[in-house]
């Protein structure tokens, strides 16, 4: 089964590097991937499968788990894609689910016009993450080939709005779609992660009261008591840096969580007492914290500022990104699956977490599926100019997902 594995993938790598050329042309920012979700509808069932759209509803937005974006969007016509490979029953179930969403081309004018150098091919999305719905497809199709016969299913999921935050993975969880395993495909390196830290942003809105320069003494200033919170923060930042040290899984990041005061806005007129002030950043976070926590906890560092007018004169509020961490166990049986498929496809592959948040998070937190991410690339490469992945390494990790499949899904 080994070397068969090994040339089916390898016999179907060439249609899936088109695949991947073909999809980089396609513009999907997020918000307008419907042409490109429409482009895999069609190529996942000419490999077998059962590919279907699932339609999002507006009422997502009213989600308590809804990300936000920016400007608001609309789902009038807009859908998440299915590839169900059934299984014969009785076995265990898993879904590969990876994003079909792009951020914006930035300052590149080639950023959808891919390029090719060897085994690398460049272009907006190729490792983040249409290289990976390569990879999936690849993994499927080479499956389909070799004839085998598994009683577990398989569902692909190619999501939408991941750079927003994860709101297409939301909707199919939402919607009821589970399995025994979730596999999210992001440019890991090739390593396994069954942890990822969380990220959260905030928004402190502090009231003042204005007055003339020449009477500062009876105004408060806005711009003042952001100083006071922003020092007490960063002394939190010293906490959650002394908490977090050598956790298990993160022992490898030097400085695995943070926290970023982003922005600073106050102040209307160089001789007037600042009136209001806002101050937004975010929170990097390990696992053995939680989001909910995290929100406490910024709660408290606010009101123990000994400052009496401070605590009767702000809002504090998370209103957009709110991505929480989680954890699977490093030994759950289908984690050591695929690490044993990654040896013997040649992997050197490691089981860590991962100091990115992504859409994970969901399967584990809200699904309640143990949940891992493995991919091929690099997220140093991801919304870059020159954005890229070595297709090499979409063979060599979807080698790894067919043996993962046959051992998993068995």
């Amino acid at each position: 089964m080994t070397d068969s594995i090994r040339a089916a993938v390898n016999k179907r790598a060439d249609q899936a590097r088109e695949l991947l050329i073909d999809l980089i042309r396609i513009q999907s920012p997020s918000g307008s991937e419907a042409e490109a979700v429409v482009y895999c509808h069609t190529k996942f069932a000419e490999i077998g499968c059962e590919s279907t759209l699932a339609p999002i509803g507006n009422e997502i937005k009213e989600d308590p788990e809804y990300s936000h974006p920016v400007e608001p969007v609309s789902y009038d016509g807009r859908a998440n894609l299915l590839a169900l490979r059934k299984g014969a029953g009785g076995g265990r179930s898993v879904i590969l689910q990876t994003h079909v969403d792009t951020v914006p081309a930035g300052d590149w004018p080639e950023a959808f016009t891919p390029r090719q150098e060897g085994s690398l091919v460049y272009g907006r999305g190729a490792c983040d993450a249409k290289g990976h719905i390569a990879g999936i497809w690849l993994a499927l199709a080479a499956l389909e080939d070799l004839g085998v016969s598994l009683n577990g299913d398989i569902q692909a999921q190619i999501v939408v709005e991941e750079e927003f935050g994860g709101n297409g993975a939301l909707a199919l969880i939402r919607q009821g779609h589970r399995a025994d395993a979730a596999l999210i495909c992001e440019s890991s390196e090739l390593h396994i992660h069954p942890a990822n830290r969380g990220a959260i942003w905030f928004r402190i809105e502090i009231e003042g009261v204005a007055t003339h320069m020449g009477r500062k003494h009876e105004g408060i200033s806005a711009i003042d008591l952001s100083y006071k919170v922003i020092q007490a923060l960063y002394e939190y930042e010293k906490r959650i840096i002394a908490d977090s040290k050598d956790y298990p899984g993160f022992e490898k990041y030097a400085n695995p969580v943070q926290v970023n005061i982003g922005m600073l806005h106050s102040g209307e007129w160089p001789s007037m007492v600042a009136a209001r002030s806002v101050i937004e950043g975010g929170i990097g976070f390990l696992p053995n914290r939680s989001m909910d926590r995290v929100k406490n906890e910024v709660k408290e560092v606010i009101e123990n500022i000994d400052d009496p007018w401070l605590r009767e004169h702000y809002k504090l509020s998370f209103p957009r990104l709110h991505n929480d961490s989680y954890e699977t166990d490093y030994r759950h049986p289908a984690v050591l699956a695929l690490q044993q498929a990654c040896r013997s496809s040649g992997l050197n592959s490691e089981v860590l977490g991962w100091n990115v948040s992504c859409d994970a998070r969901l399967y584990a937190k809200i699904g309640g599926m143990p949940t891992f991410v493995f991919g091929a690339g690099s997220i140093l490469d991801a919304h870059a100019r020159d954005e890229k992945i070595d297709f090499r390494d979409i063979v060599k990790a979807s080698e790894a997902v067919v043996r993962f499949l046959t051992d998993w899904c068995a």
